[in-house]
Order: C-alpha cells, then structure tokens, then sequence
C-alpha cells in the first residue's frame, strides 16, 4: 500500500506544478476571458492540492517509515535534517500552499471587481506555487527524490 499511494502522491506532483503554473500565468492575463482562464486553473491547481496532501497526509501518519522513525524519537528527527524535512519541513510547505490556493479563490470571490480578483488570485497563486516549489524534495537535495518514480 505505502508504494501505491506514493507513487500516485509522486506522479500527481506533476499535475499540482503545471495547474500552479497554469493558474498564475492566467492570473496575469488582463480581461474577463483571462479572469476565466485563471479561475478554471485555480480550480483544478486547488483539485490537484487537495489529492495530494489527503495522499500525503495518508503517508505521514499511517505508511511512512520516515514519519514513523521521526515520531518514535522526535528530538532526534529534529536534529537530523532528512527527517526533519519529513516530519516538519514538507508537511508545513505543502499544507500552506493548500491553504494559500484555497484563500486565493475565497477572496477572490468576495469581491466584484474583475481585476481585483485577478490580482487576488495571482498573489495567492503565485505564492502558493512558490511554497510548494520549495517543498517538493527535488533530486541532488539531502532529501531528493527522482524526478519520475515507477
């Protein structure tokens, strides 16, 4: 099970950078076509957030032997930088984006003007795919992981 659902929680990685890319770079477009754009991407980035962190929240508390190793001696995990990433690190980075996507869309709802709903949405974007970005464990980092996993 721990290599299904980190596989699927790998690959669906990708899906969550392109729609984070998709949605900011709508989100800089002027016009209520570039508003839609930006708003249909928002949702499949939010889509693609979601599944990933109810997979990765799968991961960290019941199949991860990283979290489980952390948990077990929580001192020491903090002291070792791969299993502080694990344990602390990642989960906060991805979590914040999540929250920073689905703040973006609420905010921009509330309001009725079109580009300040634009502008909204790209801030909110822009930083929840840069949080993200800083998240994920790219290869050669301490904690890297492959750029595909099969």
């Amino acid at each position: 099970m721990y290599s299904t659902v980190l596989l699927l929680h790998s690959w669906l990685r990708w899906l969550a950078v392109v729609a984070g890319l998709g949605a900011t770079v709508a989100a800089i477009g002027k016009g209520s076509q570039a508003l839609q754009r930006a708003e249909r991407w928002g949702l499949i980035f939010m889509i693609a957030l979601d599944v990933q962190v109810l997979l990765g929240l799968l991961l960290y508390g019941t199949l991860s032997p990283f979290t489980a190793q952390a948990m077990g001696d929580f001192g020491a995990a903090m002291r070792s930088p791969i299993l502080r990433f694990w344990a602390v690190e990642h989960l906060t980075l991805m979590l914040s984006a999540a929250v920073l996507v689905h703040v973006g869309r609420v905010l921009a709802r509330k309001t009725a003007n079109p580009d300040q709903k634009r502008k909204r949405l790209l801030i909110c974007f822009a930083l929840a795919l840069l949080v993200m970005l800083a998240g994920i464990p790219w290869p050669g980092m301490a904690t890297g992981r492959p750029w595909v996993r099969f």
